[in-house]
């Protein structure tokens, strides 16, 4: 009974934050209100407040989900892996996982309207705060997978702070495309270009 709770809670959430950037990308969010969430999942406003504090924390919670499933991918990789490769796909499967194709480019007006909500200043904030509220926990599989400890190594946190920057500025460049690019392959790109150490670009 329990496991077809957490299911039908997992369930209402994720309708809850797809109703949050369904509703912000057609009507943009300052004229998005949490009852209209709440409704557009087919809950109550009270239901709502069970789950997130504001639209804002709606919208930034695929944030927290894409680490914790960047953690559990990781996780869950082959111990034989090469570090990297381990850590380059456990930080791209949760963007893919949410397109519903990542290897192409996306539609101009969808890309249009993720632009006006990251430019969103509240919003900005909030995805910020809650980078902070998780990003120990990609240190800590990190340093389960190297053999550190993040209370006394700097390497597992060097890690998870510098691979977050390269997914933060790839979809930046995705944003900023023109023509716009895929973003799976993009994503790739940067962090294999990390693991490298970031070499110069050949003349």
């Amino acid at each position: 009974m329990s496991g077809l709770r957490e299911r039908k809670k997992q369930a209402t959430r994720e309708a809850l934050m797809t109703a949050a950037l369904r509703l912000a990308l057609e009507r943009g969010l300052e004229h998005v209100r949490v009852e209209d969430i709440a409704a557009e999942a087919g809950v109550s406003p009270r239901t709502f407040n069970n789950y997130f504090s504001s639209k804002y924390e709606a919208l930034a919670a695929r944030h927290t989900d894409r680490v914790r499933a960047t953690v559990a991918v990781l996780r869950a990789r082959p111990p034989a892996e090469p570090f990297w490769e381990a850590l380059t796909e456990a930080m791209v499967r949760p963007w893919e996982a949410h397109a519903s194709d990542a290897g192409a480019a996306p539609p101009p007006e969808l890309l249009a309207g993720i632009r006006m909500l990251a430019g969103e200043p509240a919003l900005r904030a909030e995805a910020l705060r809650v980078a902070f509220a998780v990003d120990g926990e990609l240190a800590a599989a990190v340093g389960e997978r190297t053999g550190t400890d993040p209370t006394h190594d700097l390497y597992p946190s060097l890690v998870a702070a510098a691979a977050t920057s390269v997914v933060q500025a790839a979809v930046g460049h995705w944003l900023r495309a023109d023509p716009p690019v895929p973003l799976g392959p993009l994503l790739r790109d940067a962090l294999r270009a990390l693991a490298a150490g970031l070499p110069a670009p050949s003349e």
